[in-house]
């Protein structure tokens, strides 16, 4: 049988476009290892709240980083990895909305991108990895066998995100979410430092009207390709 080269997969993208689960169903397919750069973000994000770390000065988000040790730890019982914070498993902590609406800014701080970006190519050295966020096939591995850029409609968006936080928030309003994603959209498309944009040799895939089973399928294909 004819052996297979490890390789990168970066999926980047917009807010609710699905990379975590398609990124998730890629590394179980190929056996790789499957890394959420978003919840590295978002758990620096939650240290930050907790602490009340000003992260619009520069000497408290340098002292605060020195105090965060993040890590993926394997869940027995269900096959995922989650976060660990100092520590502690923050998985369903960093889900919340209050999260969600302070992380782009937190992502757009220099010292912290830097700080998840060394770490990040840091877990890429070995290859058979799939990591998924804004600006992995345009900083964090640029040289990545596979570069997905995922997108779908806005309303298509809107209503995967409301109904996943409905389930932790049945208070939720269609408008907040809605809200939440137009100014994650902004900030992760025009902050200075790693804006979200679509590397030069990335395939799009537009999953608004495709099944999870479906965009696996496209994906798949287009990955044993880059292994032969």
């Amino acid at each position: 049988m004819e052996k297979k080269k490890k390789i990168i997969i970066t999926i980047d993208g917009w807010s609710s476009c699905g990379k975590s689960t398609l990124a998730r169903q890629m590394a179980r397919e190929l056996n790789y290892v499957y890394i959420d750069s978003g919840a590295m973000y978002r758990a620096i994000t939650l240290y930050f709240l907790r602490n009340h770390v000003d992260w619009t000065k520069p000497a408290a988000v340098k002292k605060a980083l020195k105090n965060i040790v993040l890590e993926f730890v394997p869940n027995t019982k269900t096959g995922q990895s989650e976060m660990w914070l100092n520590g502690e498993n923050v998985e369903y902590v960093i889900r919340d909305l209050v999260i969600a609406e302070k992380v782009s800014e937190v992502a757009s701080v220099r010292a912290v991108r830097e700080f998840a970006v060394r770490q990040q190519q840091a877990m890429g050295k070995g290859k058979g990895i799939v990591m998924d966020g804004r600006d992995i096939g345009t900083v964090v591995f640029p040289k990545a066998e596979l570069k997905i850029f995922m997108t779908a409609d806005n309303k298509v968006r809107v209503e995967r995100r409301f109904k996943e936080l409905f389930e932790k928030n049945p208070n939720i309003t269609l408008d907040e979410v809605k809200h939440n994603l137009e100014m994650r959209d902004y900030i992760d498309s025009h902050r200075e430092i790693s804006p979200l944009r679509k590397a030069r040799n990335a395939i799009e895939l537009d999953n608004s009207h495709l099944t999870m089973r479906q965009q696996l399928e496209i994906a798949m294909k287009w990955a044993r390709e880059q292994m032969k």
